[in-house]
């Protein structure tokens, strides 16, 4: 066969053409390249398919957004199956609303987007002295989360629409005093009981082991007595950190940046105005729009005559729906927020002067400064710390992407050692000893990266004493590590362990013991309810454990209340066993008004959410979601 392949090797290749090219034409390659890339469907919702890739994106993302947020966050709850779950779920709930906003028709207004873009503290810190955005950080700020500037104001206009779906449903949820009242009350009562215990501990010294008892538990629980797999290692690490030791900043350039800087650190002047618009359309008729601007005199000889009037003078001729109601108020705002003649004219005028008529797209308007707030700008002298790190961190973000290619070549290249790497880009070669194939609790830093350790602990890493690739534990942090001792996980012989097989095995019947006690007792006092020998009640409720263990609270608060008095056991495991007896209901205490509002607020906001997790059920249902793999 293989013979007739090399011989005939051209008509092989005609052959392997005519089938491979007719799926070409009918999938594209594209599609070849989409399914070899995406993977398999995850998800469906109305229809439309969640890739692999969707999700392992979706996880990434969510990844780098938690570790941005809390940088010494445990790396190990981030990849847990139950965490990319919930990272899917999530997925499959913003396709649904956004499926169900679209259904719906519900979009978000340009003026409502700029609003929200202007209300972003990350963009507004981007305006100059001047008003103006700088649109080069701008791009690189939306750029640092892989969009362009168009992608991200869609965005964000996607989710002031897909908002609207389920604000909705939770903006409108109500609930009365005489709803919440009961509900609270049930959850918050308290029982009085009556509580025996049979601590395990109590019982230790009865019990009685040997040495075949012991050899025999060992025997039977080989995992319980396991040494885990341990190596010593070393390690190199390229972060930001490491790169702005070496950083220094030019005087020169730091005195620019205090230029450029100063006022996004200091914050820019914010102005209070309120208005009285006098509609007009920009293309209307010149007589229509002196007409308007007549109008709008008349006004501002009437604001200028009664200053204090303004606000209702506002209610009663503004032709501004939105603020007209609140006596024209616009509420704080900074330069670039407004139209600009609009604007111009109340950056210059003085609190409580009033001004107009002042001529827009939109008409005229008469304007009044109620207030305004004037930053104190700070010094060279105060900031130059804070600019000087800002400085070294970006001179060491470029630097950065212009070693990685080196660190990860240089361990590549030389993977029988660190130290060419480590000489080359003037780094640290770091040790550690007992590192095992799981993030140990406190280990330092990088040690605790689940894909680090993955790589430190592969067959090739092992076997041979090689340089992991270049591994990326966190944004802007590569490291490389190499095994240079290891010690494979083993059974710990039993007479290093006697000590503790014995523990195990007294703990295991003394719990046994305790529990058999307090069967026995409890059979008793049920028979012979009048020769109880019980302690003083306490009372117990979900706020108050009266120092009892959480599993006898639970206990006592699922006692059936028509059966009271009523005693039943709870087994507390490890800890032994508890006989109870639930003598009756307490109810709460009426709280004080105060206290009796917030509870209703409180209770209203479970409410909204119970309404709005069921109003996504039903979308759930409408769109036929179905989730494709199973639930860790």
């Amino acid at each position: 066969m293989f013979d007739f392949v090399r011989k005939h090797n051209k008509i092989m290749q005609f052959l392997l053409f005519l089938l491979i090219f007719p799926s070409f034409v009918l999938v594209g390659i594209n599609g070849y390249d989409r399914l070899r890339e995406k993977g398999d469907a995850v998800a469906k919702v109305d229809g439309h398919e969640i890739l692999q890739g969707d999700w392992d994106e979706a996880h990434r993302r969510e990844v780098d957004r938690l570790r941005q947020q809390m940088p010494n966050i445990d790396m190990k709850l981030l990849d847990s199956p139950a965490a990319k779950y919930g990272t899917l779920e999530r997925l499959v709930r913003d396709r649904v609303i956004a499926a169900e906003a679209a259904k719906s028709k519900l979009t978000a207004s340009d003026q409502r987007l700029a609003r929200e873009l202007q209300q972003n503290q990350m963009i507004a810190s981007l305006r100059g002295p001047d008003g103006k955005l700088d649109m080069a950080r701008y791009r690189q700020l939306v750029g640092a989360q892989g969009m362009s500037p168009e992608a991200f104001e869609e965005s964000v206009r996607t989710e002031l629409s897909t908002r609207q779906v389920l604000g909705g449903v939770a903006a409108t949820s109500l609930a009365t005093a005489a709803q919440a009242a009961p509900s609270i009350g049930a959850f918050l009562e308290k029982r009085e009981v009556q509580v025996v215990r049979f601590p395990s501990s109590d019982f230790a010294a009865r019990v009685t082991v040997t040495d075949a008892d012991l050899e025999s538990f060992y025997k039977a629980n080989p995992s319980m007595f396991q040494a885990p797999e341990q190596a010593s290692v070393e390690y190199l690490v390229l972060d930001i950190e490491s790169i702005k030791k070496g950083v220094t900043v030019n005087e020169q350039d730091l005195k620019t940046y205090y230029e450029q800087n100063v006022a996004r650190i200091t914050g820019q002047e914010e102005r209070r105005a309120s208005h009285i618009l006098v509609a007009v359309p920009k293309d209307a008729p010149a007589a229509d729009r002196e007409k308007a601007k007549a109008q709008a005199q008349e006004l501002l000889a009437a604001a200028r005559k009664n200053p204090d009037g303004f606000a209702e003078l506002a209610k009663k001729n503004s032709q501004d729906t939105a603020s007209a109601p609140n006596g024209g108020d616009l509420e704080f705002f900074t330069r670039g927020a407004m139209t600009k003649p609009f604007e111009d004219t109340v950056f210059a005028m003085k609190k409580g002067e009033i001004a107009g008529p002042v001529e827009t797209e939109f008409g005229y308007h008469i304007v009044k400064l109620t207030d305004l707030k004037v930053p104190k700008q700070r010094s060279y002298e105060e900031l130059k710390p804070e600019f000087e790190a800002e400085l070294k961190k970006q001179q060491a973000q470029r630097k950065y992407a212009e070693m990685a290619d080196t660190f990860s070549n240089a361990v590549y290249e030389q993977s029988d050692s660190l130290k060419p790497a480590a000489d080359k880009l003037k780094l640290e070669v770091k040790t550690a000893a007992g590192v095992q194939r799981e993030p140990a609790r406190g280990a330092p830093g990088v040690l605790s990266s689940p894909k680090l350790l993955s790589a430190l602990f592969a067959p090739d890493s092992l076997e041979k004493k090689r340089n992991t690739e270049a591994v990326e534990v966190a944004p802007n942090t590569l490291v490389s590590g190499r095994i240079t001792q290891y010690t494979p996980s083993r059974t710990i012989p039993f007479d290093e362990v006697k000590d503790q097989v014995r523990q195990r095995v007294v703990a295991a019947r003394a719990a046994e013991l305790a529990k058999k006690e307090g069967t026995d007792k409890l059979a008793a006092w049920k028979a012979n309810p009048a020769g109880a020998s019980l302690p003083a009640a306490v009372t117990v409720s979900r706020q108050e454990a009266a120092q009892q263990p959480a599993e006898v609270v639970d206990a006592a608060l699922r006692a059936d209340p028509a059966a009271l008095p009523a005693l039943s056991g709870v087994d507390l495991g490890a800890q032994g066993y508890a006989v109870i007896k639930v003598n009756k209901i307490i109810p709460r205490e009426a709280p004080a008004a105060e206290a009796a509002r917030q509870e209703r607020d409180q209770y209203e906001q479970w409410w909204a959410q119970a309404e709005t997790i069921a109003y996504y059920n039903l979308l759930k249902e409408r769109f036929k979601v179905q989730i494709l793999v199973p639930k860790p």
